[in-house]
């Protein structure tokens, strides 16, 4: 491929595309099975009612483009500390082929161009602790600052919240 790649947003045409990149990703993440996405999801969640954004690189260029070779998957949330939103980079994958070409980079100045576009106080995502390849990009190349002092918390199921409903 060389370095020849473009980014642009996802469209509904493009579900199946991201949809195979989130499963490369969770497979890349050890993960495969945890892959419960479907293509009717993908539609519903990033184009007919937006949660999150896409956008996709491609090989090529726009006007001939080639395979897709990575994504970035973002949404807005909100800072009570700065009250303006911030965006929440949910996840960025490169084809292991594709990567060192400068794709991660210009993923993080698109997101970078949206956060100011939109007012974000800042621009925050997550990274397995053994992925050390992507800490070392993330602190190195970026100037990205671990957040050493927070800890992330799950729910996955909401059945258990209804205990804490006023009657």
């Amino acid at each position: 491929m060389g370095s020849t790649f473009h980014i642009r947003p996802a469209t509904p045409e493009d579900v199946e595309v991201i949809l195979q990149l989130i499963i490369d990703l969770a497979t890349y993440e050890k993960e495969p099975d945890s892959v419960k996405a479907t293509p009717d999801l993908l539609r519903k969640n990033l184009f007919e009612t937006p949660y999150a954004h896409t956008l996709l690189a491609f090989s090529g260029t726009a006007d001939a483009p080639g395979e897709a070779v990575g994504l970035a998957l973002y949404f807005f949330n909100y800072s009570t500390w700065t009250g303006k939103p911030g965006l929440y980079l949910e996840d960025l994958y490169v084809k292991p082929e594709n990567r060192r070409l400068g794709v991660g980079k210009a993923f993080f100045g698109e997101l970078g161009k949206i956060a100011q576009e939109k007012g974000c106080a800042r621009l925050d995502w997550s990274v397995l602790k053994w992925n050390q390849p992507s800490i070392d990009f993330y602190e190195k190349r970026l100037g990205a600052n671990a957040m050493t002092e927070w800890m992330s918390m799950r729910l996955t199921e909401f059945d258990t919240l209804k205990q804490f409903l006023p009657n």
